[in-house]
């Protein structure tokens, strides 16, 4: 590729928000970001996570965006037909929250309107309101294909849901059944366990007296945290091996308040240490003890109702809420003499409600499950048989403890906003389940509830695809190849999509005839989470939550993803803040600015001269370049996003920027074939550099590549590989360059310590750089560390000795006459000072075993880096005072 009628400019500096938006909008038009079926190269695909509709880009999400369109860039350069997919979830719960809470604002329930006008006000909100995440996510720079932008409650989704419901039904594992639930008496519908958060609260334990009253008669004491429910106690259980209570297994107890005579049992769940070694059965109030209730056929009534507040009991406690009725109840079974004891207050974990905030409650009611034994074990084998591979491999054993212990999936919500659960009744009592292509016969009714919002997004990989139909997708992107999420939602959605891609893969259902493995895809990365920048879980309670968005407003979009891309490494969590920002601003500035200056110094593409014409700086550029990029493909291909990263800003920074761009400055200006031969390799290594760094950083890449190629883009450009014959690296030209830059940096910080003006120049002589081989480049030394030659008059007053490869360079200097010495004097002493209050702070920190205990590990190991650093600042600048004082 040439650029010899080069028509793009370079803006006079890089500002970011003035040119990301027309190049995004310039990519979707050309079509950059389509995928083609119908193309003869190899696919490669990647379906979005569908956020929330209701829902705004946090730093998760920009993490995942980030590297999913890192590893999409890199694919298309790579000659690959990628289709990036994206899309939005309806997101059940949290769509009619928002919809009734506008229709309270105007006075109205969502009763007062009816189902069907309810759920036409949903829609006319997500059409007014529900793109917020689209629009932000142009904003990051998300190379996704627009045309396939898919709603989980779009007609086509709808249809694989209601075919997959009827599949899954008909194959005996759909059920319908009476078992505990999640329940959030705000929202009165079951919930997952995903939208259930467990926070610490202060509560109290109130240990109660069942039995007698009377100290030597049969009695048990038990404690409970939420006193109410023993309105539904139906049993009180112990160890069958605890000799304490040996003779009352098999006895009954009456209830307080009921009259209703409850049995002791014998169950070893029990653990006699704890406690009384006594407990208190509420199977529909409590995970525990439904299923000891389940083991011992124990009576199972529900004491609240939807809304929580207690009913059905028979007692003076019926409609009160469960808040009213735990103190009422604790007040009567005192006023009894049945309370032993009360700890108040007592420290102990609540679930709440992720949507509404009030706490949950364990709640029996009739539901719909699925059953999914054998579901599961499929998902658990496509991992052990290779068909999926889950990154890291570390995160496998959690993968399989989870499938191999899962409980059957509790997917109706007593919701209006979702998909309708497609089971209809007769009006003779007859049940069936009617698929997207049946009729319904008149008079049927359809089941109230709607499906949990995981039962649709389960389907993601393949529904978007066309599925049950067989589509041109299907056929050239199904299975996907890679699935990138956080490794905290692992159980929940990325379980549910395995267990419905090898379900309907391995049953060879709809448009997935003929794929090789029934699995809906090839690798599963899993990254962390982005925590603050001292390590801390970002959260609103604790204000340390950062915006993505302001972040492309201050610092750019490439600024944004270089930061997330170079902290993500499998299964790492990843820590933030302005800093990091602010660092990686500055590098998209640096690219910049270098990429101009070589510019304007006539950087070319095109074809390098032979080898042996070249000067040792380019040799050891170009065999850098070529070791960089070997690098960074092997980084994106294990997923290491920060290895890759790394490799490549430093390359950009430390050696094309801060080296070789100042060892090009001597060479262009001997004139000549050495100019232009620097000119050719200044392009050689910027235009492979800025493709390298395009997947991560897309606009200030596009706008530098572009203007040096002449390039239509750098979206479609090839990528650039190394690895080229590694017996043709000059090993001596590599081992020069490193001498000559230890050279050049010994004597740059034996200027800064004398304070020498760092523009002037000072004669000096050099021994040893024939040993070493480097006579020759003794102009980039004069050049790039401020020395003259040394005339007649020349005397030493001070020499630098530095160890290279083959002995060592003397480098003598006179800096007579070039020193304020009581200027220099005074500045190092203020200097000083300042470097001992921050040791002496510092150190002081370190010392204090209590800052040492509370403080995240982030935290001590920056105290510690800089203590470390103002130690060696005191050292070198009482060396130089030394100095000074010797003249």
């Amino acid at each position: 590729m040439t650029n010899a009628e080069q028509t793009t400019e370079l803006p006079k500096s890089w500002e970011p928000a003035d040119h990301e938006s027309d190049l995004y909008q310039r990519w979707v038009d050309a079509g950059y970001f389509t995928a083609d079926p119908s193309s003869d190269k190899p696919g490669y695909s990647v379906v979005l996570p569908p956020p929330n509709v209701t829902g705004s880009l946090h730093m998760g999400h920009a993490l995942d965006h980030t590297l999913m369109d890192t590893l999409t860039r890199r694919k298309r350069m790579q000659g690959y037909e990628v289709l990036w997919l994206p899309g939005m979830d309806h997101a059940g719960i949290a769509t009619q929250t928002i919809v009734e809470k506008q229709l309270a604002a105007e006075g109205l329930t969502k009763t007062d309107l009816g189902r069907e006008a309810f759920i036409e006000r949903v829609w006319q909100w997500k059409a007014e309101s529900g793109g917020t995440i689209a629009g932000q996510m142009r904003r990051i720079g998300d190379g996704v294909d627009w045309s396939r932008d898919r709603f989980t409650m779009d007609e086509g989704l709808s249809r694989a849901v209601q075919t997959i419901f009827k599949r899954l039904y008909d194959a005996g594992l759909i059920y319908r059944a009476e078992r505990l639930v999640n329940w959030s008496p705000v929202l009165q519908t079951a919930i997952s366990d995903i939208e259930v958060k467990f926070e610490e609260v202060e509560g109290e334990l109130v240990s109660l007296r069942y039995g007698s009253l009377a100290d030597d008669e049969p009695h048990v004491v038990v404690a409970t945290t939420r006193v109410e429910t023993m309105l539904g106690d139906t049993a009180v259980a112990v160890h069958p091996d605890d000799e304490r209570y040996r003779d009352l297994i098999g006895t009954t107890l009456e209830h307080p308040f009921t009259g209703r005579r409850i049995p002791v049992i014998a169950d070893e769940y029990v653990d006699p240490e704890f406690g009384t070694g006594a407990v208190k059965i509420t199977p529909a109030h409590d995970p525990n003890d439904f299923e000891m209730g389940v083991r011992h056929d124990l009576p199972m009534p529900t004491i609240m109702d939807a809304t929580g507040a207690i009913a059905g009991t028979g007692t003076q406690f019926d409609g009160m809420d469960r808040f009213e009725a735990r103190v009422k109840v604790r007040e009567a079974l005192a006023a009894q003499g049945r309370v032993v004891a009360e700890k108040r207050p007592y420290l102990h974990s609540v679930g709440h409600s992720e949507r509404s905030g009030e706490s949950i409650e364990p709640r029996l009611s009739m539901q719909w499950w699925v059953k999914v034994d054998q579901l599961a074990k499929a998902a658990g084998d496509a991992v052990r048989n290779g068909d999926t591979v889950i990154h890291p491999a570390s995160q496998e054993p959690r993968w399989f403890d989870w499938v191999d212990g899962m409980h059957d999936w509790t997917i109706s919500r007593q919701l209006w906003w979702g998909h309708r659960i497609p089971i209809w009744y007769g009006p003779d009592g007859q049940v069936e389940c009617f698929g997207p292509d049946d009729t319904v016969p008149d008079g049927w009714e359809q089941d109230p509830d709607v499906l949990d919002t995981w039962f649709s997004s389960g389907l993601w990989p393949f529904s978007t695809m066309g599925w049950p139909d067989a589509t041109d997708d299907l056929d050239r992107f199904y299975p996907t190849s890679v699935l990138v999420t956080g490794y905290d939602i692992l159980f929940f959605w990325v379980a549910r999509m395995m267990m419905f891609g090898t379900f309907v893969g391995e049953l060879d259902h709809g448009g997935l005839a003929g794929r090789d493995a029934a699995v809906p895809f090839r690798d599963v990365f899993l990254h962390g989470l982005v925590r603050d920048e001292h390590g801390s879980k970002m959260s609103k309670s604790k204000g340390n939550g950062i915006d993505p968005l302001d972040w492309v407003d201050r610092y750019g979009a490439d600024a944004l993803r270089f930061t997330l891309a170079r902290g993500a490494n499998p299964g790492s969590d990843i820590s933030v803040g302005e800093s990091h920002a602010q660092s990686s601003r500055n590098f998209a500035t640096k690219l910049f600015n270098a990429t101009k200056f070589a510019m304007m110094n006539g950087a070319r593409c095109e074809e390098l001269p032979a080898r042996d014409a070249l000067t040792d700086a380019d040799r050891w550029i170009l065999d850098r370049l070529d070791e960089v990029l070997v690098a960074v493909d092997e980084g994106f291909d294990a997923y290491e996003f920060s290895k890759a990263c790394e490799a490549l800003y430093h390359f950009a920074w430390d050696e094309v920027c801060d080296w070789y761009l100042e060892l090009a400055k001597v060479q262009i200006s001997d004139g000549g074939d050495r100019a232009a031969h620097t000119r050719a390799v200044l392009g050689a290594v910027l235009d492979p550099l800025l493709r390298a760094l395009s997947p991560v950083m897309p606009f200030v890449t596009e706008t530098l590549w572009t203007a040096l190629t002449g390039g239509e883009s750098v979206v479609i450009a090839p990528w650039p590989t190394g690895g080229g014959d590694v017996a043709t690296r000059d090993a001596g030209a590599a081992t020069r360059i490193t001498d000559l830059q230890k050279l050049i940096t010994e004597v740059r910080r034996f200027r800064s310590d004398q304070g020498l003006n760092p523009g002037q120049r000072v004669a000096a002589t050099i021994d040893g750089l024939a040993a070493a081989g480097l006579e020759a480049h003794r102009p980039y030394l004069d050049a790039l560390a401020r020395l003259a030659g040394a005339d007649a008059d020349f005397a030493a007053t001070a020499t630098v000795e530095v160890r290279l490869s083959s002995g060592t360079a003397t480098v003598a200097i006179d800096t007579s006459g070039t020193v304020d010495v009581e200027a220099e004097r005074k500045r190092a002493a203020k200097d000083l000072a300042a470097a001992e209050k921050e040791l002496a702070t510092t150190t002081g920190k370190l010392g204090n075993e209590q800052f040492l205990a509370k403080a995240p590990e982030a935290v001590v190991a920056k105290i510690r880096a800089r203590r470390d650093l103002a130690e060696a600042e005191v050292d070198r600048l009482r060396g130089k005072l030394d100095s000074l004082s010797a003249r």
